[in-house]
């Protein structure tokens, strides 16, 4: 089994762990960015198996220059959609921000 065996590359900017919906950017957050083991990864993460995780560190090990880059953009892409979204909020989450401020606001009587 090769290594590439591993995911399904549907564009430059999507691979995905094979068999599952989980993308590496996924898996690769917790390890890079919170310095999560593989084994607290598998726990976070049911769909996927350790080996996957594995293998997942190791094609970013083996393709680190690409990899960061695919990483880099994920993360400008997610922040600039966040940003997007709390520009254009739902009127629902409006009223439930107004609601959970007036609670804040009123005084708690016993």
């Amino acid at each position: 089994m090769q290594l590439e065996d591993y995911f399904e590359f549907f564009a430059s900017d999507d691979i995905r762990v094979k068999g599952t919906r989980i993308g590496i950017e996924h898996i690769l957050d917790e390890y890079i960015h919170s310095a999560k083991a593989p084994e607290e990864i598998a726990k976070e993460l049911h769909t996927v198996t350790l080996e996957q995780i594995y293998a997942t560190i190791l094609f970013y090990l083996h393709n680190q220059q690409t990899v960061e880059k695919y990483m880099a953009d994920w993360l400008d892409y997610t922040l600039k959609a966040e940003a997007e979204y709390d520009k254009n909020l739902p009127s629902v989450v409006m009223r439930l921000r107004q609601l959970k401020e007036q609670q804040k606001a009123e005084p708690v009587s016993n």
